[in-house]
């Protein structure tokens, strides 16, 4: 193995021969230079993998040294050692993207130290990640056995995906695996959790927030605290919000991040129009047969939200000024964007986004697509792409500017299927993925949450003798006929409708300005 090369430039060198043996005799190979000119020389004909620079050299300066070294190789780590303390030096070296910075006079260890966080952090990093995850896992695999309730099983998803993250970092193949056949046995356990106990959720008062109780549970209260800008990003999983979490907190600060739990089907014409209008499926057919529409119906299923929402307002005996606003391209949102001072006076301005809705359609329809956003790792990225460059990124900024609160939710995630699971039915069956619902479905029993009375689970009927079907874990519906074209088709994209983690558990997050 190669030993590290430190070039060390200190017109007084001679003073650190202590500190260069303690350095070979850690196995480091310490280049030694008595100037600014002498170092640019040396990097000019010698590769080194770490620079310690002297400050107050005579000649040309510590600094000026800095930025000939990076003019030269940018990327190369420089840590600058100085004995003055004066403000602006630190500025200067720190904005010259040094690697650290010591005061004299220094000790060996300082050195060592310094040299281990520059050159071994992420081995260091790794090797740690990699201890705690694998004393995490059996924590995680006792849980999974145990855990029995919603609130348990919001705390284990968290938990995986705060795994995933870290690990994601450090680039553990086979630790990444590991974690992956969790997610899986998590989704298998959960399917189950959810088939013994989402019926009796309607009925009890220890359920979840679900999508019909999410205002009245969640929005309505926050609005007592000022004017509140709700934006529910369509399509939105756990792991997709804290890819631009800290870009929002450069505006906003959190003061709670929750779950709630989408109804079943976790798809838009379900759940967002669930958000809005206080009500379950079987309710709002009901109660509004010219705004809700079947899957069998034809038209556009979430055309009257801002309706649901303002019958909603009113059956809570609100007295409040709100305004909605459904943004499904750039045009749109810019055109709020430059508008959105007009939005000063109301109490509740509710935005909804579908862009991350579209991201995932265009994964199974796009072949670019399927290449940026080939894992859930490139799905979060082209998500924090978008959300860095959108219009709802400034129309966030405004916000803060008018000292309006902020929450940040969704109407239900996704999941990248891998499996497909056969099923037949009628030409009047749904088309939808990871649900069915119609008449006479064939399916296989053990791949789905059934409900073969939807008015159990509060959904209306198409007919008479219409049931639903829920895709489990990462499967998808496919028919036989074609059925190996239908499946290279659909195989690894982000699909919908089903019972999940990813779909089910999605975040709730109130932030108030900075």
């Amino acid at each position: 193995m190669n030993k590290i090369r430190i070039l060390w430039v200190d017109d007084e060198i001679d003073l650190l021969k202590p500190h260069i043996l303690f350095l070979e005799g850690k196995n480091y190979e310490v280049l030694q230079c008595r100037s600014g000119q002498e170092a640019l020389e040396e990097l000019a004909e010698q590769q080194v993998d770490i620079v310690f620079l002297d400050e107050n050299m005579p000649g040309i300066s510590g600094l000026e040294t800095l930025n000939e070294i990076k003019v030269m190789n940018a990327s190369l780590p420089v840590v600058m050692i100085t004995k003055s303390e004066e403000e602006f030096i630190m500025e200067e070296a720190i904005g010259s993207k040094i690697a650290d910075y010591l005061i004299k006079p220094v000790n060996p260890n300082q050195i060592l130290l310094s040299l281990k966080k520059n050159l071994d952090h992420s081995r260091l990093v790794s090797e740690k990640t990699t201890s705690n995850y694998q004393q995490e896992f059996r924590k995680i695999a006792m849980d999974l056995s145990m855990v029995n309730s919603y609130a348990e099983w919001a705390n284990l998803y968290r938990k995986l995906i705060y795994w995933e993250l870290r690990l994601e970092e450090i680039e553990d193949p086979s630790m990444f695996e590991i974690l992956e056949s969790q997610k899986v046995e998590a989704n298998s356990q959960f399917g189950k959790f959810v088939e013994r106990n989402y019926a009796d959720w309607f009925q009890d008062a220890d359920a979840p927030v679900m999508s019909h109780t999410l205002f009245k549970e969640k929005v309505f209260p926050e609005l007592k605290e000022g004017p509140t800008l709700l934006v529910v990003i369509d399509n939105l999983r756990y792991d997709q919000w804290l890819a631009f979490e800290e870009t929002v907190g450069t505006f906003y600060k959190k003061e709670s991040e929750e779950s709630y739990f989408s109804i079943l089907p976790t798809a838009t014409q379900y759940a967002r129009n669930a958000i809005f209008s206080g009500l379950t499926p079987l309710d709002m057919e009901k109660k509004y047969p010219d705004w809700w529409k079947n899957d069998t119906d034809e038209g556009g299923k979430n055309l009257f939200e801002d309706k649901f929402l303002g019958a909603q307002i009113k059956r809570l005996g609100l007295d409040i000024k709100w305004a909605y606003h459904k943004i499904s391209s750039l045009k749109q949102g810019r055109h709020l964007s430059q508008n959105f001072k007009s939005q000063k006076d109301n109490d509740l301005t509710v935005i909804v986004y579908n862009f991350v809705d579209m991201l995932s359609h265009s994964k199974t329809e796009m072949e670019v697509i399927k290449e940026l956003a080939s894992n859930d790792k490139a799905y979060r990225s082209l998500t924090q792409s978008w959300f860095k460059n959108s219009p709802l990124l400034e129309i966030i900024q405004q916000a803060q500017t008018m000292g309006l609160r902020l929450i940040i939710t969704t109407d239900h995630g996704t999941i990248n299927v891998k499996h497909p699971s056969k099923v037949i039915g009628d030409k009047e069956t749904s088309l939808n993925l990871r649900y069915k619902t119609g008449r006479s479905l064939t399916y296989e029993e053990k791949d789905v949450l059934e409900a073969r009375d939807p008015k159990s689970i509060y959904l209306p009927s198409i007919n008479v003798s219409s049931s639903f079907i829920f895709a489990k874990n990462d499967l998808f519906f496919a028919y036989p006929n074609n059925y190996n074209h239908y499946v290279s088709y659909y195989r690894n994209t982000y699909q919908h409708g089903g019972v999940s983690l990813e779909e089910m558990i999605i975040p709730f997050v109130v932030l108030r300005p900075k």
